[in-house]
This record gives C-alpha cells, structure tokens and sequence, in this order.
C-alpha cells in the first residue's frame, strides 16, 4: 500500500533550532493493515503523518504509493491536495475536520468533491438520499439535519461525521492522529467503534495514534512505537496479543537503555 524508504524530515536545518524530526524511517504498510502507533510526544508519530501525507517536503528519503490500479508509484514530490485524492487524515481536534459555519449537506458535498476539485455535483434530492442513507449509519438522528450548521453539533457528532465523510471518499490510506483524545468516554468510545465498523465495511488500511494503551494493544494487527523520530519497534498480530502495557515499557527499557514511565506512555 505505502513504502517508505529511509526517510528523513529535519527542521531548521543548519540553525541552532535544528530539530531531526525522522531519522531515516524505512517502513512497509501492507493492504488491509490496522497499525497502531504509540510513543511520547516528540518521538515523531505526527510527523510520520505529515511525511506521509505530504504536508512538509521530505529531507531525504522516499515514499511509494500503490493506490487504485497504480502499483509502487513514487509519491515524494506529489503535494498534500493530490494525496487527499487517496489518502484520507484525520486530526485530534473534531473541529477541525468539518466547516462549523456551513451546512451539514454542504460539508458532505466538499467532501465528495475531495481531491477532484474540478468534479460537478449537483445537491439535488437523489444525493440528499444518498447523503441520508450514510448519515443513518451514525445512529445520531443527523440524517433528519442536513441543513443545520455543522457548529450546531456536539465534539464526537462533528468527529463521527468527519470519520464518515473521510471513508465515504474511499481512501487508500487512513491516517488516525488520536482521533478520539479530545471526546469524552461516551463519544470517544462510539467514534472507536465506528471506526473499526467502517475499517471492515470499506477494506480500509489504517494507521492510528493513540494514547490509550487498550485501544492500542486490541486494536489492529500491527503495532509500532515510536522514539525520537525513529520506529524502534514493529509488532505483528500474534505477538501483539499476548502484550501488555508492562511488556511494552520494559521492550522500550532494553532497546533505548532508558526509562519510559506508564504515565509518559499513556498520557504523552
């Protein structure tokens, strides 16, 4: 699906602000995989996203894609809103991924016109019933408010709806930046579940940070951590089920000969 190929992303190269980000992260995400990713703040995990994604211009390194009928293209120079066309992102913040001051019916439309903005969509009564019948699927009456301002919405509507709108465009790739650290248990615990309905409905291959070590060591069949702008271990299902937190801390004690507390782990 995505192969990165020693990849490195450096800030404030040369000044006393340098800030090695990515050091040389080489990885392979396979169609269908369910990655997790944890590490403390600063060990690189949004930055992977951003190199990922294209949001800033890689240092050195490589990044293929293979999306639609296309097979290990190159995508290191491809920019951010040619990589929206397949590669879907969602942030922590659930105001982020939706206009609060535009329609719900609004919203869905950019949504659909997402990556092709020359695409023509007309918003007429057959694509308010297909707009319906994917709103019903959130079980939160939102199909009955297609003309409410999306601002009208609580945090875990507007984050589920922005999960929905992000798989209905059909991404080849889900970037998940701790999609449900901002939602209250209730809502953070629905988004999870939607999340992993829609990664079984749509064939979804999906990364996702988190902080919460049980969605992390359930989740999924791959799990990576992070340390300093380096993947420093990579986990495959069978092993990653018989792990615990305690496990994962003393792995981190041995490679990296340092300490990583439990709170540091959960909470970044």
């Amino acid at each position: 699906m995505i192969r990165l190929e020693k990849i490195s992303l450096i800030f404030g190269r040369g000044t006393a602000d340098e800030n090695e980000a990515l050091k040389n992260v080489s990885l392979t995400v396979n169609p269908g995989d369910f990655i997790t990713i944890i590490g403390s703040n600063g060990a690189g995990k949004t930055s992977l996203y951003n190199a990922v994604s294209g949001t800033y211009p890689l240092t050195s390194g490589r990044i293929f894609m293979s999306a639609g009928n296309t097979a290990g293209r190159e995508i290191t120079r491809e920019p951010e809103y040619k990589r929206a066309r397949y590669i879907g992102r969602i942030f922590q913040n659930p105001l982020l991924g939706t206009a609060g001051r535009m329609s719900l019916e609004d919203n869905m439309m950019i949504c659909s016109r997402k990556g092709y903005p020359g695409l023509k969509i007309s918003l007429n009564r057959q694509t308010r019933d297909y707009f319906r019948s994917h709103l019903a699927a959130l079980d939160m009456g939102l199909e009955n408010r297609l003309r409410d301002n999306v601002e009208l919405f609580s945090g875990g509507q507007r984050q589920a709806l922005t999960l929905l709108m992000t798989v209905m465009s059909k991404p080849s790739l889900l970037l998940l930046d701790e999609h449900t650290a901002a939602l209250d248990p209730h809502n953070a615990e629905l988004v999870m579940q939607l999340t992993l309905r829609f990664a079984r409905e749509y064939k979804l291959t999906v990364m996702m940070v988190t902080h919460n070590m049980k969605d992390a060591l359930e989740t999924g069949n791959r799990l990576l951590m992070m340390d300093s702008g380096d993947i420093i271990l990579d986990i495959g299902a069978e092993e990653k089920a018989k792990l615990t937190t305690a496990d994962i801390i003393t792995r981190f004690k041995d490679i990296k000969k340092k300490e990583l507390s439990n709170d540091e782990m959960l909470l970044g």
